[in-house]
C-alpha cells in the first residue's frame, strides 16, 4: 500500500510539472472582471471576446509562444479578485493581467499582482487612486479615470447652467472619488455641491434616495454610479419625474447603457466617453466585427480591451522577452495608434492619456440608425481630461 501511495504522488507530481512546463511555453494573459453581477454588461463577456479578438488579430502567439486567455468572475469582491490574481501568478504562469470594473477588486489586485511583478492593465475601474496613492509599478490605467468623467462631464454640466448638484453616489471607493472629482469641478465653474446619498452596490429601490435629492432643490442630479446601478437609478428618477425639475448628470455611463434605456429616456444626457464606435471609419470597422460576434455595439471597455491586449502584446515583440520590468519599459516608450486612440501614451504614474469625448444622448428624432446615440459635444486632449500628474504616486516625478 505504502509502494502504491508513493508511485500515486510521484504520478500526480509529473502531471504537474508537466502542466508547470506548459504554462511557462505559454504567454498567458488573465481576466478577472464582472462576469454577472451590476457591470457585466459593460466589460464581461464582452471585454473576453474582445481579447480573443485582439489575440487572434496578433496571429495566436508571440515570440514562438502560444497566447493563452484566461477568465474569471470576481462577483465584485476583493478577496475573490485578489485570490484569483495570485493563483494564476503561482500556478498559471500568469504574464498579464487586465481586469474590468470595480474600483475596490482593483486596488485590491493591483496590490498583490505588484508583489508578482506581473503587469496589472486595469481596463475598466475608474478611481484615479489606482494611479495616485494606490499605484504601483506595474499598473496601467488604461480607458479612464474618475478624473477625466468628472473633467468633462461635470464641467459641460455646470458650463450649460447646472450650478447646484445632489449625488447618488455608489458606496464604495468607486462612487466616492467619481463623487469628489465632480464636486471638485463644480465649484471651479462656479457651483455648489448642495448634498449627496450613499447608495449600496445593486440597490433595487431608489425611491428614497430620489426623495432626498428631490428635497434638496439642486438642479443637477450627479449620478456616481455604473452600470445596472445607473440605468435603474436613471429610470427611476424618470418616472418619478424627477428629471423635470432635476438636470441628470451620468458621470460614468455606457453606450450599452443607453441602448437599454432608449433614447425617449435617455436624451438630452450629457456624458464623457474614451471611445465611440461611430467616431470615425476605424471605430466603425471594429464595432462592425464586434457586432457580427455579439449582436450589439463595444462599449469602452470592451473596445479598451481589445487595445490594451495588443499594447501588450506589442511591448512584449518588441522587449523580446516578457519580463514585466523590461515590457514596462517599452510600454512607457512607445505610442499607442489604433482603432482605440491616436497618440496615446502611458504616463509615469501608469495613466494611459488619450483624447477623451464629451458626448450629448440623440433625441428619438435625432437618431438616424441603429446605436446612432451620440452627439460630439467637445473632444478634450489628453493632458486636459487627465490633468497634471498629482504627485501622490511616489514612482511619478515630482
Amino acid at each position: 500500500m505504502m509502494k502504491l501511495t508513493i508511485l500515486g504522488v510521484i504520478a500526480i507530481a509529473a502531471i504537474a510539472g508537466g502542466q508547470s512546463a506548459r504554462a511557462a511555453s505559454d504567454v498567458v494573459i488573465g481576466d478577472i472582471d464582472d462576469l454577472s453581477g451590476v457591470y457585466s454588461d459593460d466589460g464581461g463577456s464582452g471585454g473576453i471576446e474582445a481579447v480573443k479578438m485582439a489575440i487572434a488579430d496578433f496571429g495566436g502567439s508571440v515570440l514562438g509562444r502560444k497566447i493563452v486567455l484566461l477568465s474569471a468572475d470576481h462577483q465584485n469582491k476583493s478577496d475573490i479578485g485578489a485570490s484569483k490574481a495570485r493563483a494564476w501568478a503561482d500556478q498559471n504562469g500568469l504574464n498579464m493581467l487586465m481586469s474590468g470594473a470595480n474600483t475596490a477588486v482593483a486596488i485590491a489586485m493591483a496590490k498583490v499582482i505588484a508583489a508578482k511583478k506581473v503587469p496589472y492593465f486595469n481596463v475598466g475601474a475608474a478611481g484615479a487612486s489606482l494611479t495616485n496613492e494606490d499605484c504601483t509599478a506595474y499598473t496601467v490605467q488604461y480607458v479612464y479615470n474618475t478624473t477625466a468623467m468628472a473633467n468633462g462631464t461635470a464641467s459641460a454640466v455646470a458650463k450649460s447652467g447646472g450650478k447646484t448638484w445632489f449625488y447618488l453616489t455608489a458606496d464604495y471607493s468607486f462612487g466616492s472619488q467619481l463623487q469628489a472629482a465632480a464636486s471638485k469641478v463644480v465649484e471651479a465653474n462656479g457651483g455648489k455641491n448642495i448634498g449627496a446619498v450613499r447608495v449600496p452596490l445593486s440597490t433595487s429601490d431608489f425611491s428614497s434616495f430620489l426623495l432626498q435629492a428631490q428635497a434638496s432643490r439642486a438642479q443637477v442630479l450627479g449620478l456616481a454610479n455604473a452600470g445596472d446601478d445607473f440605468l435603474n437609478s436613471l429610470k427611476a428618477a424618470n418616472e418619478f419625474g424627477l428629471t423635470k425639475s432635476m438636470t441628470p448628470a451620468g458621470l460614468l455611463v455606457f453606450v450599452n447603457n443607453i441602448d437599454s434605456l432608449g433614447l425617449k429616456v435617455a436624451q438630452g444626457l450629457y456624458l464623457t466617453t474614451a471611445w465611440y464606435w461611430d467616431l470615425n471609419a476605424e471605430t466603425r470597422a471594429f464595432g462592425r466585427r464586434y457586432f457580427e460576434k455579439m449582436n450589439k455595439n463595444p462599449s469602452m471597455i470592451q473596445s479598451g480591451y481589445y487595445s490594451a491586449t495588443m499594447t501588450y502584446l506589442n511591448a512584449v515583440k518588441v522587449a523580446g522577452t516578457t519580463d514585466a520590468d523590461k515590457v514596462m519599459l517599452e510600454l512607457k516608450k512607445m505610442k499607442i495608434n489604433d482603432m482605440f486612440t491616436k497618440g496615446g501614451y502611458i504616463r509615469a504614474d501608469g495613466v494611459m492619456i488619450h483624447d477623451m469625448y464629451v458626448m450629448q444622448v440623440k433625441s428619438p428624432q435625432e437618431s438616424k440608425y441603429p446605436w446612432d446615440y451620440y452627439k460630439v459635444i467637445k473632444v478634450m486632449n489628453g493632458e486636459d481630461a487627465f490633468g497634471p500628474i498629482t504627485g501622490l504616486c511616489p514612482l511619478a516625478p515630482k
